[in-house]
């Protein structure tokens, strides 16, 4: 079953997107920006980045505890260091699998961040699949 999670864009029926698409247990989240935060510093427009996609996810049923993986789209090189603390201030202990790249722009010309995250939510249909095992 999917189900489309609004993040209140007037943008989202003419482009024709969602914030985020849940399909069974998983979460797609898609790229996310700082939106109101362009006057911030690259940290604090990435903990704008990361209130707005708490709030998907909450809606989808998850939480940063379910996040399996990020993708950080950079416009300034320079700002890897401030973007990968603020990740850390959330995932430090969950440590999704993350990419961290630089790009020419983005949407906004302000925004120096643009975040993706994919989610599973723990439930029957993961506790059902064999273990894992490191090679």
């Amino acid at each position: 079953m999917r189900t489309n999670i609004t993040g209140g864009s007037p943008f989202e029926p003419i482009i024709g997107f969602s914030r985020a698409v849940r399909v069974g247990n998983v979460v797609h989240l898609a790229g996310t920006g700082p939106v109101g935060a362009e006057n911030e510093d690259a940290a604090g427009q990435t903990r704008r980045v990361f209130a707005i996609a708490a709030e998907a996810l909450a809606k989808a049923g998850c939480s940063f505890n379910d996040v399996v993986r990020t993708r950080m789209f950079l416009t300034h090189v320079e700002d890897w260091e401030a973007v990968g603390r603020v990740h850390g201030e959330f995932f430090a202990k969950i440590r999704p699998a993350a990419t961290m790249v630089v790009v020419a722009a983005l949407l906004n010309p302000a925004w120096r961040i643009e975040i993706e995250m994919d989610a599973v939510i723990p439930g029957t249909d993961e506790s059902a699949r064999p273990a894992s095992t490191d090679h």
